[in-house]
């Protein structure tokens, strides 16, 4: 066997290195639970930023730092004394092969499989015994340091034992980078003592083998607990003390889903001692698996160190702990998974110490309750699979494939290196292929994003801010079209009826030209058409950081004649012509909405969308937890907007998607707003039922999804999430994914439902004002075409959902009319979904909605 020279990333710009400055005026003052007390009665829902932020970004390359906070650990890792490794085979003719050196702290040594003679064919597996059961979350998979790329891991899977004879599935899968640089394979917080890596693949082809220079285990990320929010309705809280002369610290703002309104113990005279608790009374028996723990976010005082849970079925007797710990002094949620799911009707959280000694007092912006996941009710995940990239970008593909992109790198940005790292994941294998994609001269971070009429993927701007390249899915290839008259970085883009695309907005390159107004692309000659007549202004929020923040991801919604309509992030409203030079004009306001920028817009339905979360500036700012409806098929064109139900989360840069039943789903996301880092995260999903106007939680998700992290509904009715973070030699890059499986799709125990299926040939190809005759296997009730998405930033300007009305032909033939007006039906990509009378759908069918011959 011989070796070749280590392949090592290249260096970021060192704007992705900075540390973001604390104000030196936040400063927190150690004498006193909180040197602002009196702000707290007078900050509104949603409007200022707390005390004790971060000074905002001046402009620089792309306005983004890594956070300190970036830097640390998401999860301890394990101690490795009296581990031992194994592996099916390893190098016998040195001694420095042998798997034993995964665990030896001396990443010149290594383990590698048996190359020399008749070794054992792939796959090959590692396992670590830690001789002891330990909570575990991710593997951390240091490559062969020597220079030799042989061996490096590609296809991989993990799995968990308590005996190593009994293993259960694999909890992450994926395909790695070729590379030297170390991995952190993530999964969902388990239990085990036995851990086995198990390589399908060598990462670069070049033969049979696996190597490993390093193996380490993460603890425990002390995360929100998994299982599934409990609802809150009609809880109560209380405590041994709580503070109202100085403030209403009063522990039922524990459970007002606003993390800026706290409770926290007597801090004027004479502060009592600890340890102090707070009791959920939920005026109702439930099954408890969790607890989590969100400390306030405006300063340090008062977080929880030592704790211990009990729980009560009658508020006077409290059994044993359930469970006990010590949490870190920072403001990230904590959580505490019980030893065993419990019968409670009350739930008591006991500080036995503040987290940094700073005083006897004790507070919380937040707690829940979570209980084990109904499928059926919450859905259920996938393992976490691991991408060769942050997903940064992702696009539907109509081949049942999904496009990902991240920047020159595969984990970090900066500057224009004129080449863009590609994965494919094939969504029938499961397998996952990288590629560098050099040829357009487009280095594709931070893009706008628009799926042709043909299905190919239109991709803008970014780190080389003028260039657009395409991607055809059939030829697989990207190719080069027209550059755009106006630099732009993180911009909107969608397609419009006809076939062109129009693009606004993405000032984070000060340096260019300060109005980044509205242009087209056109299908026909690949160039670009300014539109003098409209301006980026009116769509502009009051960002503190101005324009180059201000006009960033706009939310767009194409409608008949080249129309399209400018609904957020700005509270501000507007339409916009696209013919001739253009025009902009008001469409009011999003009802009493403020600026949500890194918020998004879900179309679910003809002329209607949901506008889910944001906050008032891009970064360092508490987000909302606020949902709008948006219907714009009112006959005098003013769009009418409506405040829905509020998410149990507040959250910025989360991801929504609408569903075949044209309920939406959101993932991920923070209450308070900071790129690259996994404090505040909102783990858990939520689905919101129009008919309702409600948001019901689903199963926790294993990874925080913030900042650079992607959704998109999939053929087969599930959804893929995944990304966050690209800052480099940070602990929160996230490259992987995970998919969710909603609640309709599922039995209690998990099963699949069976779902309609089409039967014979479902047509390819239907244009605006045909008809689709369709058969499946058994009665159903509705259809939905959707669009397929592509996401980036929050954004996905493609996806909108039509319901089709079915005319019955036959038993279970149906002939179904599509809209005639592009404008509703968007030429491109469709999913066509067939849903039973239970509302189960169906895989897809893959339909091409041809452009009308006229919009």
């Amino acid at each position: 066997m011989t070796g070749a020279p280590g392949r090592i990333r290249g260096v970021a710009s060192r704007a992705t290195g900075l540390v973001l400055l604390l104000c030196a005026a936040a400063t927190l003052a150690l004498t006193q639970p909180d040197s602002t007390a009196a702000h707290h009665a007078t900050v509104g829902r949603g409007t200022d930023p707390p005390p004790g932020g971060h000074t905002p970004m001046p402009p620089g390359v792309h306005g983004e730092v890594v956070p300190e906070s970036a830097m640390a650990p998401s999860a301890p890792t394990l101690s490795r004394k009296g581990w031992t490794a194994t592996a099916d085979g390893e190098g016998t003719q040195a001694s420095h092969e042998q798997a034993q050196n995964v665990l030896d702290g001396d990443s010149g040594t290594l383990w590698q499989s048996t190359w020399s003679g008749a070794g054992p064919p792939r796959p090959h597996t590692l396992t670590i015994d830690m001789h002891r059961t330990d909570v575990v979350s991710g593997v951390v998979y240091q490559p062969r340091q020597d220079g030799s790329p042989d061996g490096r891991i590609g296809e991989y899977a993990i799995s968990l034992s308590g005996d190593g004879k009994g293993w259960d599935k694999p909890v992450a899968t994926g395909t790695l980078a070729d590379d030297a640089t170390t991995k952190t394979l993530r999964f969902a917080t388990a239990r085990a003592r036995y851990v086995r890596l198990t390589v399908s693949s060598e990462a670069g082809g070049r033969g049979p083998w696996a190597s490993a220079a390093e193996i380490n285990l993460l603890g425990d990320p002390g995360g929100p607990a998994s299982g599934a929010d409990l609802p809150r309705d009609g809880w109560t809280a209380t405590a041994d003390s709580e503070e109202t002369q100085a403030g209403g610290y009063r522990a039922q703002n524990a459970l007002d889903g606003d993390p800026r309104t706290l409770w926290h113990t007597r801090f004027s005279g004479d502060a009592p001692s600890l340890p102090h608790s707070i009791t959920i009374d939920m005026h109702r028996t439930a099954v408890v698996s969790g607890l989590t723990y969100e400390p306030r976010p405006d300063g340090p005082n008062g977080r929880t160190g030592q704790f211990s849970i009990t729980t009560s079925v009658n508020g006077t007797t409290f059994g044993e702990p359930v469970a006990t710990g010590s949490w870190k002094d920072d403001d990230t949620a904590k959580g505490a998974t019980f030893s065993q799911p419990v019968t409670a009707r009350y739930v008591r959280l006991t500080a036995l110490t503040e987290a940094g000694g700073r005083g006897p007092w004790t507070s919380a912006a937040e707690v829940r309750l979570s209980g084990p996941a109904d499928p059926s009710v919450n859905g259920s995940w996938s393992p976490v699979i691991g991408f060769p990239l942050v997903p940064v970008a992702t696009a539907v593909l109509p081949n049942n494939k999904l496009l990902a992109w991240s920047a020159y790198a595969p984990d970090r940005f900066g500057g224009s290196n004129g080449y863009t790292q590609t994965a494919l994941m094939d969504l029938t294998t499961g397998k996952i292929t990288q590629r560098r994609v050099d040829n357009t001269k487009h280095d594709m971070f931070c893009p706008g994003i628009a799926l042709l009429a043909d299905g190919r993927v239109l991709v803008t701007g970014g780190s080389d801010a003028s260039r657009a390249s395409i991607y055809d899915p059939v030829a697989d290839k990207w190719t080069s079209t027209g550059d755009m008259n106006i630099a732009r970085g993180y911009q909107a883009m969608t397609l419009l009826p006809g076939g062109d695309a129009f693009v606004i907005g993405g000032s984070w390159q000060q340096g260019n030209a300060p109005d980044k107004g509205g242009e087209v692309w056109s299908a026909a000659t690949g160039t670009w058409r300014r539109l003098p007549g409209v301006p980026v202004t009116p769509i502009l929020t009051a960002d503190p950081a101005g324009p180059y923040r201000a006009d960033n991801h706009a939310w767009l919604y194409a409608t008949s004649q080249g129309r399209v309509l400018q609904l957020g992030p700005s509270k501000q409203l507007n339409w916009i012509s696209t013919d001739g030079d253009g025009s902009i004009t008001s469409a009011g306001t999003r009802a009493d909405s403020l600026d949500a920028m890194n918020g998004d817009a879900v179309a679910y339905d003809v002329g209607k969308l949901l506008t889910l979360g944001g906050a008032t500036a891009y970064e360092n700012v508490t987000a909302t937890n606020r949902a709008y409806t948006v219907d714009v098929t009112g006959r005098d064109g003013r769009p009418v907007s409506a405040r829905t139900g509020d998410m149990s989360y507040a959250r910025s840069f989360a991801n929504g998607v609408v569903l075949p039943d044209g309920k939406v789903a959101v993932f991920g996301g923070q209450s308070y707003a900071k790129p690259f880092s996994d404090e505040h995260s909102a783990l858990t999903p939520e689905i919101w039922d129009p008919a309702t106007g409600r948001f019901t939680p689903m199963a926790s998700m294993a990874v925080p999804r913030n900042y650079h992290s992607v959704a998109n509904l999939l053929p087969d009715g599930r959804v893929f999430t995944g990304g966050g973070g690209l800052c480099g030699d940070c602990q929160t890059n996230h490259e992987d994914g995970a998919i969710f499986t909603p609640p309709s799709l599922l039995n209690p125990d998990g099963t699949e439902k069976p779902r309609p299926r089409f039967v014979g040939t479902v047509p390819a190809q239907v244009a605006p004002g045909q008809q689709l005759t369709v058969t499946t296997d058994v009665p159903v009730d509705t259809f939905a075409l959707i669009r397929a998405g592509a996401a980036t930033h929050a954004v996905d300007n493609d996806q909108r959902r039509i319901p089709l009305t079915p005319r019955k032909t036959g038993a279970t033939t149906y002939d179904l009319a599509v809209p005639a007006d592009s404008g509703v039906v968007l030429p491109g990509t469709y999913m066509l979904f067939a849903l039973d009378q239970h509302g189960v759908p169906g895989k897809a069918a893959i339909v091409t909605v041809t452009s009308a011959a006229t919009r």
